[in-house]
């Protein structure tokens, strides 16, 4: 029987190199592939124009030439830009994309105009598009994705933090002190915006937290879709809170675009409002629900009643007349035509006290300071401020 003893010395031999090569071969099976690469940023993107690449950023406008983007009345489906962050306005912070014809139904911003603040991934060759840094032929295309910087992103105090750094120099301060400081620190490096460009500012500011595609209106409390923005009956057209006429500001550059002051409206409402002052009573407003007027005044709904007074606190704050813009203050009566000010301040003070600042109001506020302006609503963060200085 020495054969089969033979036998069995070469298998046992054997089998422990079979063993090695079977845990070889499954570890090779099992062993992942190399990671896909990261999606670039909007920036990465921009200082990296070779080879193909995944971009992630906000949809902010229709390219038509190097240094031109159109952020609303889009005039075609080619081409759109992103960057990352929605609320961006400068060409040089972003990506032209080319939007070829698979993708124009979908993507296209003359036929999907309320896309524009969508977060979008897309994938393609890097190269320069308008001569301009950009991604064309792209070979997938996608709403979503987790982009660098957001509308709400945040450079400093947040809503949900101290933002004690912020008013320091306000601090300990009341009266008429504590207003000099505050005004200060609210038009102290504050960038302003182009009336034109409040259109697509509200769309992210006001965005309804239920559908990303409407604006809440501020009056009437609807929500209505961002594309029906204009001066036609059914749309929504940019309310002054602190009328126009109140100090002849118009619609330039300060005072005008603040907005910390410019909510969208329904286009009636808004004409019904006019520049008159507030105050409670009056008959019902037909269209806007818990609102009253009369020939001078006008109330607004229980729910935003405290972010009307907080608007034009700050206002009479930020417009100390010191910057060619007239000096924007309050007062208690509701007969002030063009005089550059605005009441009832009496009547704003206790629906200040009866509103208190909610979660979306401090949000709003940091939007507009992190994305926008760059600077804050004081009464929003330290509602305690407005007594000292208004009562």
């Amino acid at each position: 029987m020495p054969a089969p003893t033979v036998h069995r010395r070469l298998v046992a031999l054997l089998i422990p190199v079979l063993t090695g090569l079977l845990v070889a071969s499954v570890t090779v099976l099992r062993a992942p592939s190399a990671a896909a690469a990261a999606p670039l940023t909007v920036a990465q993107a921009i200082s990296s124009q070779s080879g193909t690449g995944t971009v992630v950023g906000y949809i902010v406008g229709e390219p038509t030439a190097t240094d031109t983007v159109r952020f609303s009345s889009f005039i075609g489906d080619t081409a759109l830009a992103i960057a990352d962050s929605a609320a961006e306005t400068s060409t040089s912070r972003m990506l032209y994309v080319q939007i070829t014809s698979s993708y124009r139904s979908a993507f296209g911003l003359a036929g999907n105009p309320s896309n524009v603040g969508r977060a979008l991934t897309v994938t393609g060759t890097l190269t320069a598009y308008f001569s301009h840094a950009g991604l064309k032929s792209p070979t997938a295309m996608t709403f979503g994705g987790t982009a660098t910087t957001s509308p709400t992103a945040t450079a400093g105090p947040t809503a949900s933090s101290t933002t004690d750094t912020y008013y320091a120099a306000a601090l300990g301060k009341s009266g008429s002190s504590l207003k000099s400081a505050l005004h200060t620190i609210v038009s102290t490096g504050v960038t302003t915006i182009s009336y034109d460009a409040v259109w697509n500012a509200l769309k992210v500011t006001d965005q309804d937290p239920a559908n990303s595609a409407n604006v809440i209106l501020l009056y009437s409390g609807i929500s209505r879709s961002k594309t029906l923005n204009g001066g036609a009956t059914g749309n929504w057209n940019r309310e002054h809170v602190w009328p126009q006429s109140h100090g002849d500001f118009g619609t330039a550059n300060g005072p005008g675009t603040d907005l910390h002051h410019l909510r969208p409206e329904d286009v009636t409402i808004n004409a019904l409002r006019g520049n008159k002052d507030f105050d409670t009573g009056g008959s019902a407003v037909s269209g806007a629900t818990g609102n009253y007027t009369d020939a001078d005044s006008w109330e607004p709904r229980a729910a935003i009643k405290g972010d009307v007074a907080r608007m034009v606190f700050y206002m009479a704050v930020r417009y100390e007349g010191g910057d060619s813009w007239a000096n924007l203050e309050l007062n208690n009566s509701t007969a002030n035509g063009s005089n550059p000010y605005l009441g009832k301040r009496s009547t704003l003070l206790a629906w200040h006290t009866q509103d208190p600042p909610t979660a979306a109001e401090r949000t709003r506020n940091q939007v507009i300071y992190a994305s926008y302006q760059h600077n804050r609503n004081p009464f929003i963060d330290h509602p305690e401020w407005a007594a000292s200085i208004f009562g």
